[in-house]
């Protein structure tokens, strides 16, 4: 088993904390936060070991968990891989670009694996349809999100889109052309809703939505690529697969058969995978001792976290245009 070791211990870092207790792959050493009334309640609430600075706990564990406000994760990476130790760093990875490189590039240096917390890639709704995924032109997403004060020193680009951003870039296998996008700041400093378009080179075109003043939660994404269209509810864990073969000779009587102008038949599949239910967080921080034990990979490797807040720092770019 892996020693761990949480940094923060906010709302977050309590489900980490409490599913690294579960786990069976992690040994929790315990955690350290620097709100000493608050630290101090978890630790008594949950027995969990408080440490007494942040040094303390990199030294006694082999995993260093970050889940504190992004403005700290540079720091906190740094000191933990500088130590020899393996990070897992909630999204998104760093604050900025030229932190997260210089994160990507102390991880290479120091042979330590990082994890980025992208926690919709282990989505059971996305999961089981992620490989029926091949080369996807169109993609719509809408990630709305009922107002929430927990949140909002960020932009929403980071909070919420940063998620289907990431998303994309994982089935999209080609670089971004270019980002358009507005924003409209209704409630806080930094704009509350967004909308962006990504090209991409090979002529993929994603259009996000992303807004944290919403009357109620919506987490969909739809893929349309040839003969095929695919619907993924974040939110309710459901999908939907819709595919179109040439059209048998003789049909069913239920069968939906579509004509183009061509004469060409096509019929219509609809097909409800299997969705199988997990705790997503509990998975990502499993799959992450398995790539730190197995020598792979992860899951989503601190590149592709840098990745995802590159292509949302150049979303936040248009706003000030």
């Amino acid at each position: 088993m892996l020693k761990a070791g949480v940094l923060g211990a906010g709302h977050l870092g309590k489900i980490h904390l409490r599913l690294l207790q579960q786990s069976e792959k992690y040994e929790l050493v315990g955690f350290y936060d620097p709100f000493t009334e608050n630290a101090e309640k978890v630790a008594k609430e949950f027995g969990y070991t408080l440490f007494n600075s942040v040094e303390e706990l990199i030294d006694s564990v082999d995993v260093v968990d970050i889940v504190t406000p992004t403005l700290s994760h540079f720091e906190c990476a740094k000191q933990a891989i500088e130590k020899g130790k393996h990070i897992f760093i909630e999204k998104p990875i760093t604050n900025t670009l030229q932190e997260a490189e210089a994160i990507k590039t102390l991880a290479s240096q120091h042979h330590i694996r990082g994890q980025v917390g992208h926690v919709e890639r282990f989505n059971p709704a996305f999961t089981a349809v992620k490989d029926m995924i091949g080369t996807p032109m169109f993609i719509e997403t809408h990630r709305l999100a009922e107002f929430n004060p927990r949140g909002t020193d960020v932009p929403v680009v980071l909070d919420l889109m940063i998620h289907d951003i990431d998303i994309i870039l994982s089935v999209v296998k080609s670089k971004v052309k270019k980002v358009n996008a507005s924003g409209v700041s209704v409630i806080s400093e930094t704009p509350d809703i967004a909308n962006a378009r990504i090209e991409f080179e090979n002529g993929c075109v994603a259009n996000l939505t992303a807004s944290r003043i919403s009357m109620k939660n919506m987490r969909k994404s739809r893929f349309f690529q040839k003969d095929a269209y695919i619907s993924v509810d974040f939110l309710e864990k459901k999908s939907e697969v819709v595919k179109m073969k040439d059209a048998p000779e003789t049909p069913g009587e239920f069968a939906m058969i579509l004509q183009n102008a061509e004469g060409i038949k096509k019929q219509i599949y609809f097909d409800n995978p299997k969705i199988v239910q997990n705790n997503a967080i509990l998975d990502e921080l499993e799959s992450f001792a398995d790539a730190i034990l197995n020598d792979t990979t992860p899951i989503v490797s601190l590149t592709q976290g840098a990745e995802a807040l590159r292509v949302a720092q150049q979303v936040i770019d248009c706003f000030d245009n």
